[in-house]
């Protein structure tokens, strides 16, 4: 069996868009005629750009090789190109195409991915989600409301979710870590509040940032949401500098997490070696894949660390999440986005039961692909799957994201 056709789809959920303004999707087909299925969770270029970045990954380090040979796939692609070391556009490109050989491999042996690398070790997996706007709220005003937000965790609880993320701190921009505004602290706890409050201990509080914030701000914010007891504190400085984030880790009595904009058992090892974080979010569309995740879960186990796979793209991305998810003995929360969209994609084939994940016992990634549902969505923008703001933190007026889409 060998690899040997490639397409590659973009598609783009309808707005408001929530897991960002496009989705890559892989279809990779055999020689024997098995297709497997993968998804590239890569924003660093424009769609465009990526697909041939796709392309070029495959043609010169997969095609006409058998889907088996994940190893030696991932050092060509990793090594080939005098790169030995993490790179962010190929490492994305690889993993996508990685999860489709997967696919193929579990179909090929009519088992679930999970058999194939370690066997079911849970039978369930406890699931999260992001707090979007319930039906009858205002989408523009929810993202610095409170009580919208304490609203719609209750909301989560109600429908059996033990876990829910939210991230008001301000604005992501591409200047680096900022001191966040007072008012920008102050909204953060009154959410912490008034959640807290909502959801009593039925559900654990996951506060988001995206690398915001400067050393001594990240230890400012979070020591100022210690009391309402978040399980996390989620990339609180820029990924770029492990010891300024382990700085934080050693300040603020919240655990760390990050992985999100990480790729590869190379960084994630440099974040357990620095105590930076004891929390792995990788999202196995850009990390690698989910062999290389496989061994920094196991890495992972040495540092008595847990791994919570991060989703902000489609299903196909949750698919191999889950996957993995299944197979490691330290999973602790696994990311889910519900829209009708991401269900249709892939026909309903999993989904969230009062806040748990069943991994599925179907053939490979256990699911089935609405292809021509993907290929009526194309996404036909300019811009990049998320985008940081050029505007500095407002220290005057407030500020405000809206939840890593723009308001439609």
């Amino acid at each position: 069996m060998r690899l040997q056709d490639l397409d590659i789809i973009v598609t783009a959920p309808p707005a408001p868009g929530w897991g960002g303004r496009y989705w890559i999707l892989v279809k990779v087909t055999t020689d024997t005629g098995i297709t497997g299925w993968g998804e590239c969770y890569a924003s660093s270029v424009g769609p465009d750009a990526m697909t041939h970045v796709i392309r070029d990954v495959f043609d010169r380090h997969m095609a006409g090789e058998n889907p088996e040979n994940i190893e030696l796939m991932f050092r060509r692609a990793y090594s080939s190109g005098f790169t030995q070391r993490p790179d962010l556009t190929v490492m994305g490109a690889f993993s996508g195409l990685e999860i489709a050989c997967w696919d193929i491999l579990g179909k090929d042996r009519n088992r679930p991915v999970h058999a194939l690398i370690g066997g079911r070790m849970n039978q369930r997996i406890r699931a999260y989600t992001y707090l979007y706007p319930l039906p009858h709220h205002d989408i523009a005003g929810f993202w610095t409301s409170p009580d919208q937000a304490a609203e719609c965790a209750a909301e989560m609880v109600r429908r059996g979710y033990t876990a829910v993320k939210f991230d008001p701190a301000g604005p992501y921009t591409i200047r680096g870590g900022h001191m966040p505004a007072m008012s920008d602290i102050s909204l953060s706890v009154a959410f912490c509040k008034a959640i807290r409050e909502a959801v009593g201990d039925k559900a654990d509080l996951l506060f988001g940032t995206h690398g915001q914030f400067n050393t001594a701000g990240a230890i400012r914010l979070g020591q100022a949401l210690e009391p309402y007891a978040p399980l996390w504190f989620e990339e609180p400085t820029p990924p770029d500098n492990l010891e300024d984030m382990a700085r934080v880790a050693r300040n603020v009595r919240i655990p760390v997490a990050t992985g999100e904009r990480m790729t590869t058992k190379t960084e994630f090892g440099a974040v357990l070696r620095a105590g930076a974080a004891e929390i792995l979010q990788p999202a196995l569309g850009r990390a690698g894949g989910i062999w290389e995740m496989k061994k920094v879960a196991a890495i992972a186990e040495l540092f008595n660390a847990q791994m919570a796979p991060h989703l902000y793209a489609g299903p196909i991305e949750w698919a191999a999440n889950i996957q993995l998810a299944a197979a490691i003995p330290n999973i602790l929360l696994l990311e889910s986005i519900e829209t009708p969209f991401h269900d249709a994609l892939i026909k309903g084939s999993i989904r969230v039961d009062n806040g748990f994940v069943i991994p599925p016992d179907a053939p490979g990634l256990g699911i089935e692909v609405d292809e021509e549902l993907a290929r009526a969505h194309p996404f036909t923008g300019n811009d990049l799957h998320l985008n940081m703001q050029e505007a500095p933190c407002d220290y005057a007026s407030g500020n405000a994201f809206q939840g890593g889409a723009p308001t439609i």
